[in-house]
């Protein structure tokens, strides 16, 4: 056996009393006081207390044995090798002199208390020789029984203290798993907490940008004709762009609340309803089935942002978008062909120039969260939006 399986201390679980019920507690204290009575009682049954002073002697010799023990239990709590072996000398000596005064019944209840009490709560290198120790000493000197039976009555009182032991290993055992559990019950609500934040952190994300970014572009396109002089109907039409787009994203905030609710119209539909208001193509293949909630939010929301970026760097281009079931998953993609340059300037289509990408970055990120992929990249002509979700 390795050396710390004999140098290693019980857990502090295991030596202390914290953890134990409290009829545990005032079981452990009744049989105390049994002991002591005991002890008394045999004092008394031998004839070697007659009188008021003798008892009260032998009791405060018991109280003293009784104090002893409680601070042996508090150093080997601390796990104070040399205190607990001083208090053990302590214990010992006092039955040597009990037997000594012929009190053999409290000889043998300090004994027997030594021998469990270093089985129970010492290292196994130093509590095996202490309790043979023990043991030895009641059966040379106070037992009066025959050999046969000495010898099975130390060998019991030796394998009790170390039942007692395991027992209370195993108990500590159990209250350190539980405290493990609540940790890890904990950081769990933790994280499904933060992960909580985060999927609403996106939600608002994605209808903030959808919407106010729309806003912007017809704002942004209204000032330049109000500078340039343009016509005041088509400056009216911009500003009514605007107020449609921002009645939508009110819209969609009530959907985006919906949906952390767990109430979400099919993907399906708010497809449909996406390429009606934005003027793109939708194509569905496969055999059709409901989406689980976060798949069919996860296709929502990157349709959303891969229209509104298409509509925000590729000004005026066709938008396709195809959704296709395949076994175990879905795949939405979203196609621009490219925007007609405004005022002679180039367009973007590297999703740089507005948001520094992040509406990319978080589509990525709730496609990975799912155990899912998105590709986005430039194609033949224009960009192109990949997703691919478990469903």
């Amino acid at each position: 056996m390795p050396l710390s399986f004999w140098t290693a201390w019980p857990s502090q679980e295991a030596l202390s009393w914290e953890s134990r019920t409290t009829a545990h507690r005032v079981l452990g204290w009744v049989m105390r006081l049994l002991i002591l009575a005991g002890v008394l009682w045999g004092a008394f049954a031998q004839g070697q207390i007659t009188g008021w002073r003798p008892l009260w002697l032998a009791t405060a010799i018991a109280a003293a044995a009784v104090l002893i023990v409680w601070g042996l239990m508090r150093v080997t709590l601390q796990h104070r090798i040399w205190p607990a072996l001083g208090l053990l000398g302590l214990l010992f000596a006092g039955a040597f002199v009990a037997h000594v005064q012929h009190a053999g019944y409290a000889a043998t209840v300090l004994w027997c208390a030594c021998a469990v009490l270093a089985m129970e709560r010492l290292p196994l290198g130093v509590a095996i020789p202490l309790t043979c120790a023990a043991l030895g000493a009641y059966a040379l000197l106070a037992s009066r029984d025959n050999w046969l039976t000495t010898v099975f009555t130390a060998a019991g009182l030796g394998l009790v203290g170390y039942v007692v032991r395991l027992d209370k290993e195993a108990r500590g055992n159990t209250q350190r798993l539980l405290a493990q559990e609540r940790a890890a019950r904990s950081a769990e609500a933790e994280t499904a907490a933060l992960r909580e934040r985060g999927r609403i952190a996106r939600e608002i994300h994605d209808v903030l940008a959808h919407s106010l970014s729309a806003q912007m572009v017809h704002l942004e396109a209204a000032r330049l004709l109000i500078e340039r002089g343009g016509g005041q109907e088509e400056v009216l039409e911009r500003v009514v762009s605007a107020r449609r787009m921002a009645r939508q994203g009110l819209a969609e905030t009530r959907q985006a609340l919906s949906a952390l609710r767990g109430e979400m119209t099919p993907a399906e539909d708010f497809l449909r309803e996406l390429v009606e208001s934005e003027g793109a193509r939708l194509r569905i293949n496969g055999e059709r089935r409901d989406l689980p909630t976060e798949a069919g939010l996860a296709v929502r929301r990157v349709a959303q942002e891969a229209v509104t970026n298409a509509r925000k760097h590729a000004p005026g281009a066709k938008v396709a978008i195809r959704l296709e079931y395949l076994p175990g998953e879905v795949e939405l993609e979203v196609r621009d062909f490219g925007g007609r340059p405004v005022d002679n300037q180039p367009v973007d289509n590297a999703l740089g120039a507005s948001g520094a990408g992040y509406g990319l970055l978080g589509m990525r990120e709730r496609a990975e969260l799912l155990g899912g992929t998105l590709e986005a990249g430039p194609a033949e002509e224009g960009f192109v939006v990949r997703l691919r979700v478990p469903a």
